[in-house]
């Protein structure tokens, strides 16, 4: 036999912002396992080098690089494709995961709150993507995490649901630019799934167990089940799809996100619903 590597992935190399997040790292084992190299960039190296065990925990061989930085920072996003692509002197998979949004009544938000809100969401896909694009060849492929808020309204996440509904108009316009250069850009848009920035919402169990009955599949995500999609708009799996943004949600989309009136009137009080 020959002792090529014939892995759909094998030479390729992959930049992952919010790299030790828990769906970024269910997509790097995912990835590596299919012999890309992983460059993992975040703002916390400890959480950087956690991940980085983990992965190698799971494939001792995989080649797995850290990055320290902001992905709302231009010269942190520069710095770390530049790092990701002299792993081989190629890049060919960006996966910007970076995301959040504020959680209050809309006439509570304050102006600096949606522009952090969009600067989160929009603006770091938006440098990784400027600052990639120019070291990835033809057949290369951009992968953004957007949510179901941008396309189904939930209350109370005013700011976040206009940021992921602005991130994939930018997946459209992006790869309607790219495409002459080869170039693939694409969101997977997970519904409500377990993560760090989730904790708090998942400690809960009436919140839980409401959206659990939003979802025909009867259950809340796990970031095993976004992964997959990723690395499907990763790959040359996805070649022909561009400007595409489809859900993996348990089908919530089909009915609608849960009513959390109720707790909001408890952080915030009535009035501020009324306001």
């Amino acid at each position: 036999m020959s002792g090529s590597d014939e892995r759909p992935l094998a030479g390729q190399t992959a930049f992952i912002t919010a790299g030790a997040a828990a769906i970024s790292l269910a997509a790097a084992y995912l990835l590596v396992r299919d012999g890309a190299a992983v460059v993992l960039m975040g703002r916390t190296l400890g959480s950087l080098e956690e991940a980085r065990a983990q992965i190698l925990a799971k494939y001792p061989a995989a080649k797995v690089e850290l990055h320290e930085g902001d992905a709302c920072i231009e010269a942190d996003v520069i710095a770390g494709v530049n790092k990701a692509h002299g792993v081989a002197g190629r890049l060919d998979i960006v996966v910007s995961a970076v995301g959040g949004g504020s959680f209050k009544p809309m006439l509570m938000l304050k102006p600096e709150e949606i522009l952090g809100d969009l600067n989160l969401n929009i603006i770091s896909a938006f440098l990784a993507a400027k600052h990639a694009v120019p070291l990835m060849r033809s057949g290369g492929s951009i992968v953004l995490i957007s949510s179901i808020a941008g396309t189904t309204p939930f209350r109370y996440l005013l700011s976040y649901n206009t940021a992921k509904a602005g991130l994939e108009g930018f997946v459209r316009i992006a790869a309607e630019e790219l495409g002459p250069r080869g170039i693939r850009v694409n969101a997977v848009r997970p519904g409500f799934t377990r993560s760090a920035g989730t904790s708090a919402m998942f400690d809960n169990p009436s919140i839980v167990q409401r959206t659990i009955d939003e979802c025909p599949l009867g259950r809340v995500g796990e970031p095993e089940d976004i992964a997959p999609a990723i690395r499907f708009l990763a790959g040359p799996e996805s070649s022909w799809m561009t400007g595409q943004s489809f859900a993996v949600d348990g089908g919530n989309e089909l009915r609608k996100n849960p009513d959390l009136t109720d707790m909001v009137e408890q952080m915030f009080g009535a009035q501020a619903l009324m306001a």
